[in-house]
């Protein structure tokens, strides 16, 4: 039985976000540290990204004003990856995950404050629900506090580039941006390792750990990037959405097959946890919900 083009997109989107999930395991599992780890993963993601341009033959050339803002927003992008990954040499993935979910949270706040527009009653509701939920992840697990305040500080990070890269999208080409972003995120990085002196024997690599940059930065990076646009063609941003919020699932599950008891955590977590996915994997519902009611107000009032 043959698919329809809608399920097909849908079936691709699964695997992409089944994709960014394994992002947290790999993390895990390279042993170089954290800003090595991002370095890598960024270059690598550039240069699929310029390979992928040429086999297209489509031009990377923007306006210089373009490539610095691509750029400024792939600075953030890359501390953003450095604390995730960072967060999960110090806690554990799941931890990571779970607290990087907390990015609904931080956009609910910021996008109207950036995009000067209307706080919606839903985004507060659902942002104290996740506050509560990474309450009771910082009472049970104390001993990963520095995890979960880095993976915060991701998280913020996250909404930050995610906002600006909304508004950008609407006037440029995604992969374009995102190339851009790579390079912008390899420069920082560079820039903090030239400061604190990291560019050191340390960065080199064993044979595993090349193994697994190379699926980071080019399957988990440019590939699962390039997929992610292609659907978004046949399925509407709600169901990229609400498919999106998978990532820590899969990722948590993908964390405890691989690591087993590392990643055991109390029942506290589990269930901050499921308050904090819960909250996220509903949030969509309610906000499409409430929008609804709203344009059937406006249009009883228009007639």
């Amino acid at each position: 039985m043959l698919l329809s083009a809608r399920n097909r997109n849908l079936l691709v989107l699964h695997f992409t976000v089944l994709i960014w999930g394994f992002t947290g395991v790999l993390g895990g599992l390279i042993s170089v540290s954290a800003l090595h780890l991002v370095w890598y993963r960024v270059l690598l993601a550039a240069v699929a990204l310029f390979v992928y341009f040429r086999i297209k033959k489509k031009s990377v050339l923007v306006a210089q004003r373009d490539i610095f803002k691509f750029m400024g927003v792939g600075v953030i992008v890359g501390l953003h990856w450095v604390l995730f990954f960072h967060s999960i040499k110090i806690s554990t993935v799941s931890v990571t995950l779970v607290t990087l979910s907390s990015v609904t949270l931080f956009t609910a706040i910021l996008e109207p404050i950036i995009n000067k527009s209307k706080i919606s009653i839903a985004d507060v509701l659902i942002g104290l629900v996740i506050i509560f939920g990474i309450y009771l992840i910082f009472k049970f697990e104390f001993q990963y506090l520095w995890g979960i305040i880095y993976g915060l500080i991701c998280a913020f990070c996250a909404s930050i580039f995610s906002i600006l890269n909304a508004r950008m999208v609407k006037r440029s080409s995604p992969t374009i941006i995102t190339f851009y972003e790579m390079i912008g995120a390899f420069l920082g990085v560079s820039v903090i390792m030239l400061f604190k002196g990291e560019f050191t024997s340390e960065m080199i690599l064993s044979d595993p750990d090349w193994i697994y940059l190379i699926v980071l930065g080019v399957v988990c990076t440019a590939v699962a990037y390039v997929l992610g646009v292609a659907v978004m063609k046949e399925l509407s941003a709600f169901t990229v959405a609400l498919t999106t919020n998978m990532e820590p699932v899969y990722g948590i599950i993908l964390a405890v097959l691989i690591f087993g008891k590392e990643e055991e955590m109390s029942t506290g977590f589990y269930l901050g946890a499921i308050v904090v996915l819960g909250a996220v994997f509903i949030y969509p519902y309610i906000k499409t919900k409430i929008e609804n009611r709203q344009k059937q107000l406006v249009n009883r009032k228009l007639h």
